[in-house]
């Protein structure tokens, strides 16, 4: 397994010198222990006449086995030390966003609260680095929006999410029944920035309604969009679970609704299921369940892993 860190640390840096010192080993060792790889192999796997190194063609078809058999040992040892009775273990989450803002914080603390002796390694990014990331095995479970999904990601639904407009307690009148979606036309708007999937899903809504948005404010946190609009007269859109989190911020019903959309679990298929996995969305699932959320997945599973993917 070292020579295969090490011809992956040179392809990763192009260069003896800089693989040598990420190593932590010196340059002649490195190329001695490079070189034997290849005479077992029988094969050149390096190209050193350029200025970087490069891998050779049939380097290439190599290093992608080999990444793919340190990825799977990596999941052995993990599965090795892998504690069952839920005293250790460790889970690795990615979400999207919006899910920081009203659905992070009470699933940690459920965590914590049943299992203590879980670590809990949380990344917030977006939708298609969290399926990078569950394919190259560096993150356990994902919570995002339903599909499509790459090759590879299995998805199961957890709940239908629903959005809708916000404004500050007191800051505009409030209709007297829902607000028809054109009348958004005159409205001025603080929206996600374009990098959030929510912010397409609302793009997508107001587009097919003909509905110019007036968008005087876009940011890219939810924590300064909920601040710019209860501090503020403009409106916003932001799933309804946020409003509950918030009790300055009022939902206003539109005509027509924008369009519900269903939060899954993601992981990668085939991918073993550690016992803090499968802790982790049996959880999920009762809590989701627990604080009154709508729609398909909402049933535990009873082996302890996601139900079959939708898509």
């Amino acid at each position: 397994m070292r020579h295969l860190r090490y011809l992956l640390a040179v392809a990763e840096h192009g260069n003896f010198t800089r693989a040598a010192e990420a190593l932590h080993i010196s340059q002649p060792t490195l190329s001695q222990q490079v070189r034997q790889l290849e005479r077992t192999l029988g094969v050149q796997l390096l190209d050193r006449t350029g200025r970087t190194v490069r891998l050779t063609d049939a380097g290439a078809v190599y290093a992608e086995h080999a990444r793919r058999a340190l990825r799977d040992l990596a999941a052995a040892e993990r599965a090795v030390h892998d504690v069952q009775d839920l005293a250790g273990g460790h889970l690795r989450l990615g979400v999207t966003p919006t899910f920081t803002a009203y659905l992070v914080g009470p699933l940690a603390a459920e965590l914590h609260a049943r299992h203590p002796g879980i670590g809990l390694t949380l990344t917030e990014t977006t939708q298609d680095r969290v399926e990078a990331a569950l394919l190259a095995d560096e993150l356990d479970i994902g919570i995002a929006f339903a599909g499509p999904h790459p090759p590879g990601i299995a998805a199961s639904p957890l709940f239908t999410e629903t959005l809708g407009l916000v404004t500050a307690d007191g800051a505009v009148p409030p209709p007297p029944g829902p607000l028809p979606v054109r009348a958004l036309a005159d409205r001025r708007l603080a929206l996600l920035s374009g990098d959030f999937a929510t912010r397409a899903h609302i793009d997508a809504y107001l587009a097919a309604h003909r509905v110019a948005p007036r968008i005087a404010v876009e940011a890219n946190s939810i924590q300064a969009l909920t601040e710019i609009v209860r501090r503020g007269p403009l409106a916003t859109v932001l799933p309804d679970a946020i409003t509950h989190e918030h009790p300055h911020l009022v939902p206003v019903p539109l005509d027509p609704p924008l369009p519900a959309r269903t939060v899954t679990l993601l992981h990668r298929q085939g991918a073993y299921r550690s016992a803090a996995a499968r802790a982790f969305v049996r959880l999920a699932h009762d809590l989701v369940r627990a604080r009154g959320y709508t729609g398909t997945g909402t049933d535990t599973p009873t082996d302890g892993v996601t139900a079959p993917p939708t898509e």
